[in-house]
């Protein structure tokens, strides 16, 4: 009799490489007849690497002879890790951002799922009483004092237990004494992902005011339905105590909650509010933990042990199988906006996850990006306004001081001086915006005109006076700073400008007796740094504080009265169209750090434009207005969020590659109908050359979105096969954040 083969399998496969498509192999005849799930780990080979790759589908069959394919090494997970909504919406994400699928799912995932076949995370170890306590015991431990008080703190901790950080923190030296309680079996371990919960609830909710309570009152009405609603509060408007209400009710009925927050800098605070006041095991997630940590956040969500997620972009993707809510935090902030590789907008992602699974979506902020204002007027989103401040206070008195004429000290008007004088006298805080990093924008040689020029991009260097050095914040390079000029040799260099070392340098020589504290991504970088930083200022410790955008949104300094923002004038003369809406938010934004206690608060701008057009508005009739405005212009432009733009970006060693690249593709593009859309370039980018690359880049322009994508399903493909791809790197950016 003959022997029966079996029929062969065939599985659509997603490998994280550039390339548009997916590929077919063989499932191996020993997996048999078991099911193979979309979103399940595959490891194959691919090429002479053994790469991770991502299950789509099972096909009854292939394009290439089943003899040709090569067979999948081994199926590494039984279930889909992702989740059939996440699978989904990263499906959805890859065709709608023109990205290579493969690796849009791998961004997705954990570092650690991307390169460990063992998808077990590594979860922290506790410690917890084998039975309750009882005197016998205690007295039995009398001439152990060290084990005693060990056995007393974990009898305290009760079924929760305490794990290594917590014991560290509690008791010097109790290995020894933990290893002799585990050996009288008094004690056990076992593991759990590290949650955050709260251990005293004593933090009751304030009293809100009318407009919280009609904002909660309006968006519980669609709890269970999706509908996404802009909450447009003011800065000190209690935006947190709505968002603590709505995540109060979601899970009385048991529904998890993802919040997402623009910066890493803002999950200590947001999650110090949620655990003074929420009954929750909370988990969060950004990229200053390392990748077993994350994971282990990551899949305690996954199976629900986590039931509310804070965390920053990439979050968005986290599989939560009971998700009730999603909340976005300063939903008009750019970092939502992730700038290369696979360049998905969180904020726009989380959106249309909340519309799949069918659940209420809010968006938060006190200045809403354009496109949601849009939408509030296309009557696509609910709004609620929160007017007033929960303190009932007025909004700090905004002033600008013109700086034509005027004698600078390190960029300080005399006027703005005698101010910080005036509120340090009257036991206040003062903040200081400027952002720019490092001592100055560049050095100048004071006898010929020489500066301090990066070899690879078209910038100057910035002066780092602390560490000496230059350094690039554009490509990252670095080197020691000259004493002598490189052209002439003259040692009569000039610090040219103001960054945030150089006035916190100055304002300590001028306020001797105050703590100057500088906060930016430089003073930063050591692990802990930043909290220090901010508890010195909640504390009052620091009396002034200096720093860039890290300071100017979300924080709550109660003490801060004095806001001064130095620099603003570049910002209204860029070339990127969003400029005046970004400086806008940010003047509104830091400005709303004084007078959030009981203390009045001002705000001092410094310009040698004071009759700006943008500065008036915002001084006179506030952000709505000026947002009102900028939606107008937009519509008569042709720009976002009215039109849709997708940009074409391309970059090469060679000066010429790029622009003959892009060249190519717009014959290309002009040989099909372009239905509605206006081609722009090429054209050189804003900053030609950058990391020692030529950048140019080409605009595609339309009011329909769906024009622009039938253009881009046709146009990638064929831009892919032009031998001038080959010598350049290319990238589609849909719904580009700028055009820099």
């Amino acid at each position: 009799m003959p022997v029966q083969t079996s029929k062969p399998r065939f599985v659509k496969i997603a490998v994280p490489c550039p390339l548009y498509k997916t590929f077919d192999y063989r499932l191996p005849a020993t997996f048999g007849d078991r099911a193979i799930q979309p979103g399940v780990r595959v490891r194959v080979p691919f090429g002479r690497q053994k790469l991770i790759g991502i299950v789509i589908e099972e096909v009854s069959s292939s394009d290439v002879p089943a003899n040709k394919l090569k067979p999948v090494t081994a199926v590494l997970d039984e279930n889909n890790l992702l989740g059939d909504d996440i699978l989904k919406l990263l499906l959805w994400a890859a065709r709608y951002y023109v990205h290579p699928l493969g690796d849009a799912l791998q961004t997705a995932l954990p570092v650690f799922l991307r390169s460990n076949d063992d998808a077990t995370p590594a979860l922290n170890e506790y410690w917890r009483l084998t039975q309750p306590a009882t005197e016998e015991i205690q007295q039995s431990l009398k001439r152990a004092p060290k084990q005693q008080q060990l056995y007393q703190l974990l009898h305290a901790a009760a079924e929760k237990g305490l794990d290594t950080d917590a014991l560290n923190a509690r008791i010097e030296n109790w290995r020894a004494p933990l290893r002799a309680l585990l050996e009288k079996q008094l004690i056990e371990s076992f593991t759990r992902p590290a949650l955050l919960t709260s251990q005293n609830k004593s933090h009751k909710a304030p009293t809100l005011n009318d407009e919280q309570i009609e904002a909660i009152k309006n968006i519980e009405a669609h709890r269970k339905q999706h509908a996404v609603h802009v909450v447009n509060g003011i800065t000190g408007s209690g935006k947190t105590e709505v968002y603590l209400a709505l995540c109060e009710a979601m899970l009385a009925d048991g529904k998890q909650i993802l919040v997402l927050v623009p910066e890493i800098g803002l999950t200590p605070q947001l999650t110090q509010r949620f655990l003074e006041r929420l009954n929750a095991s909370i988990v969060i997630l950004h990229s200053a933990m390392n990748d077993k940590q994350r994971y282990a956040a990551w899949h305690a969500a996954a199976n629900g042990q986590a039931r509310l997620v804070i965390g920053t972009r990439s979050s968005v993707f986290t599989p939560m199988p009971d998700l009730g809510l999603i909340i976005i935090d300063e939903e008009h902030d750019g970092s939502y906006k992730q700038q290369d590789g696979f360049r998905y907008n969180a904020r726009d992602l989380a959106i249309l996850r909340a519309r799949n699974r069918n659940i209420p979506i809010v968006l938060g902020s006190a200045t809403p990006s354009l496109e949601s204002l849009n939408n509030i007027n296309e009557q696509r989103y609910h709004a609620h306004f929160l007017k007033q401040r929960a303190n009932k206070k007025p909004l700090p008195k905004i002033q600008l001081i013109n700086l034509c004429s005027q004698k600078l000290y390190e960029g300080l008007a005399d006027g703005l001086l005698a101010k910080i004088r005036q509120h340090l006298d009257a036991q206040g805080q003062v903040l200081l915006f400027i952002n720019r990093r490092g001592f100055a924008p560049l050095l100048m040689c004071h006898d010929c005109g020489w500066t301090t020029s990066c070899q690879r991009c078209d910038a100057h260097m910035t002066f780092h006076k602390r560490r000496k050095q230059l350094h690039c914040h554009h490509c990252g390079s670095q080197r020691p700073a000259p004493e002598n000029c490189d052209d002439c040799g003259s040692d009569n260099i000039l610090a040219i400008g103001a960054g945030t070392e150089r006035i916190e340098h100055f304002l300590q020589e001028r306020f001797p007796q105050t703590q100057v504290s500088r906060i930016d991504r430089d003073s930063t970088r050591n692990k802990g740094t930043l909290q220090e930083k901010l508890d010195k200022a909640h504390s009052g410790e620091s009396g002034i504080l200096v720093g860039t955008q890290m300071l100017a949104k979300g924080h709550d300094f109660p003490n801060i009265t004095l806001v001064c923002v130095l620099d603003t004038d570049q910002a209204l003369f860029s070339a990127d169209f969003r400029a005046a809406e970004h400086l806008a938010q940010l003047i509104t934004q830091v400005s709303g750090r004084a007078g959030r206690a009981e203390k009045a608060g001002e705000v001092l701008i410094q310009t040698h434009h004071p009759d700006h057009p943008l500065l008036q508005t915002l001084l006179h009739s506030g952000y709505p207005a000026f947002a009102k405005a900028a939606l107008q212009e937009r519509a008569a432009a042709g720009l976002p969020p009215i039109h849709h733009l997708v940009l074409l970006r391309c970059e090469s060693v060679n000066a010429s590659a790029a622009p003959a690249f892009l060249q190519q593709a717009a014959d290309l593009a002009k040989q099909i109908e372009l239905k509605d859309i206006d081609l722009f370039g090429p054209i050189p980018a804003p900053m030609e050359r950058r990391a020692g690359r030529y950048r140019h880049q080409i605009m595609l322009q339309s009011k329909q979105r769906k024009n622009l994508h039938r253009l881009l399903n046709w146009w990638v493909p064929q831009l892919q096969q032009l031998p001038a791809a080959r010598k350049v790197r290319w990238s589609i950016d849909v719904d580009p954040y700028d055009t820099f």
